[in-house]
Formats: structure tokens, C-alpha cells, sequence
């Protein structure tokens, strides 16, 4: 990337930082102890707390923060969450699992100096700048500009939108819900998709298919199986049933093709990001399918499609990265006042 935000010179924190990534399946955790130096990173399943106040207590009072406070001697005074849903205000409730809580609520109960919240994909963009050539798996051709707007997809129990654009030494990121934008069909085999999942729904939106359901959904309408996500990846790697990799053929197509939409909508000449859980786990079948071909097949715009690099994100925790340097921001902007 060309640019990168900018932050104190001195990495070391007088306090450790709670920083967490909410997905509607699993919450991740890590202590921040000095600029971008990740330790007792943790994945906690959502389901097996009531609340997200309890599955973050449950992270604080572990083995592994006991372990590195003990060793660091750093109290947690700040915290800053990405979260899976939409942040409007105060009061939050997760669109893909049942918490919803207020942000003042968990600042006092968690007796916080500082806690943000911000949507995942927010987080996630803010991170693509630290990326490095160990974090990203180039896909197809394209250079990047510098200086130019970057998108972001990702598929996973849902599907996240977003972008960066450049203002200045820094980058802005885009609050979108664009995977809840409309499904459009680019083959037959598609329609046939889309006309099966309208007996169920009156509207079908693209997360509708690029997400962990969204598999299992393609899967049915195209064969009549009822298989779940997983065992429909597995079987799809080991080439042990042709409905699966049928499934993940057509979700990788509809991904590139929901992909360029994107890129056009927001003229991602700086390159265009594909994060989530789902694409990182279907390695060569990933990079293999016909996601590029579709991504490029927007008519007399293919050209202009063909010049932009896509980059799968191979990190493990990238979000950690992004939700590091917005509350790096908040806060070294909250000292200025």
C-alpha cells in the first residue's frame, strides 16, 4: 500500500488494550501491550455465552490474560471492538446471533477508560494498509494506484462491504451494509438459484448466498442436499461429492462477480481486498475458480476491471490490526484536546 496512518513514535502503552473481533459464530480476543504487539489471543464460540459482556469477562478473568498482566504489569484501561453488525448509537443488537447490549453500559461494568465500537468491516479496512506480502495472496493480474480508493468483500456467517479512501497521511473507511445490496444473477444456473430461494424470501440480497448459509442454501438449489457449510468445504477440497464442488463453484463465480460490482460502485483502483472466513479456507479451489473471469466480465468495462489487482487476506486475526489503529487514533486524538 502506498500510504499508512500515523501514529506516536513510542510503541510501548503505559496500559494494555482489550481489543476483540465479533462475528455472529466466534469472538476473538487479544490484549494489545505495545503498538501492534498481539498476545493471549483467544476464540471464544458466541453461543457459549448469554452475552457479550460475559464472553468478554470470561476473556479477561483466563489463564492467558492472567499470564501476560502478571508478566506486563499493564492494568486494561481502553478497549475497542469490531462487531459484526451495523453501530448507529448507543445501543447495539447483532443482526446474525441474539447479544445486543449498550456501549455505556459495558464501559461502566468493565470499569473502561476508553471503549469503541465499530463495525467489522470497518475494522478490517483500516487494516489493509499494515498488510504485507505474507498477509495477502495476490489473485489474476492488475496493478494497484497509489493514492486511490481500496475495497474490501469478505464472506463468512455473513457478507461485509466496505472500503478505504485516502485523505491525506490517513485513511477513511466506508461504513456499508453492501452485502444486504440485491442479488443479481449472471447465468442460467444462477437464475435457477435465484427462483429456488425466492419460494423462501421476497428479497434475495447477495448474503443471501456469499456466506456460510449461503452455501448451504446454493448446495439445496442445486441438488435438493441438505448439507451444512462445512462438511459442504470438506467435501469440496477432497473432490468427494460433486454437489459441494458444484456449490463452491458457483459461490466463488458469484463472489468475483459480486466483487466487481464493488470495485465499479466505488472505483477501487487501489486494489480490491477479499476477506471473511469462507475464501481462505478454500485454497486452490479459491484461486483456481473462475472468481477472477467473473470479477473482470462487466462488458465494456472489463478493461477498467482487468487493471485492478484483487488480494485474498491469508492473515489469521487481520482485524486486530484495524481496530489497533482506530482506537490508536481516538485516543491520540482525545490527548490533543
Amino acid at each position: 500500500m502506498s500510504q499508512v496512518i500515523k501514529h506516536s513514535s513510542n510503541p510501548i502503552f503505559k496500559h494494555a488494550r482489550l481489543l476483540a473481533d465479533v462475528g455472529g459464530t466466534n469472538a476473538r480476543f487479544a490484549l494489545e501491550v505495545a503498538r501492534q504487539q498481539f498476545e493471549a489471543i483467544e476464540v471464544l464460540p458466541c453461543a457459549d455465552y448469554p452475552s457479550l459482556l460475559e464472553a468478554m469477562q470470561s476473556y479477561l478473568n483466563g489463564a492467558a490474560v492472567k499470564k501476560v498482566r502478571d508478566k506486563s504489569h499493564l492494568p486494561v484501561v481502553d478497549a475497542a471492538i469490531a462487531i459484526a453488525n451495523p453501530v448507529d448509537g448507543d445501543k447495539v443488537r447483532m443482526t446474525n446471533h441474539d447479544w445486543s447490549f449498550s456501549i455505556s453500559d459495558l464501559r461502566q461494568k468493565l470499569d473502561l477508560s476508553n471503549f469503541l465500537v465499530v463495525n467489522d468491516f470497518t475494522a478490517l479496512a483500516m487494516a489493509l494498509p499494515y498488510l504485507d506480502a505474507t498477509q495477502r495472496q495476490k489473485i489474476g493480474g492488475g496493478v494497484e494506484l497509489p493514492g486511490r480508493c481500496v475495497g474490501l468483500i469478505g464472506a463468512g456467517t455473513g457478507l461485509g462491504v466496505s472500503g478505504i479512501l485516502p485523505v491525506g497521511q490517513s485513511w477513511v473507511a466506508l461504513a456499508s451494509e453492501g452485502g444486504h445490496a440485491t442479488f443479481s444473477p449472471s447465468s442460467p444456473a444462477e437464475v435457477a438459484i435465484l427462483q429456488s430461494l425466492w419460494q423462501q424470501y421476497d428479497h434475495v440480497s447477495a448474503e443471501r448466498l456469499l456466506s456460510g448459509k449461503g452455501l448451504e442454501q446454493i448446495c439445496h438449489a442445486i441438488s435438493g442436499l441438505e448439507l451444512d457449510a462445512a462438511e459442504i468445504t470438506r467435501q469440496a477440497l477432497e473432490d468427494s461429492c460433486q454437489a459441494s464442488s458444484q456449490t463452491v463453484a458457483h459461490f466463488c463465480a458469484i463472489l468475483g462477480s459480486v466483487a466487481g460490482n464493488v470495485a465499479l460502485t466505488l472505483g477501487a483502483t487501489g486494489g480490491m481486498y477479499i476477506g471473511g472466513g469462507i475464501a481462505p479456507r478454500l485454497g486452490r479451489l479459491f484461486s483456481q475458480s473462475a472468481f477472477r473471469a467473473r470479477f473482470e466480465a462487466k462488458g465494456r468495462l472489463s478493461t477498467y476491471l482487468a487493471q485492478i489487482p484483487t488480494y485474498l487476506i491469508t492473515e489469521e486475526y487481520p482485524a486486530f490490526l484495524g481496530v489497533s489503529a482506530i482506537l490508536e487514533e481516538h485516543l491520540q486524538q482525545k490527548n490533543a484536546v
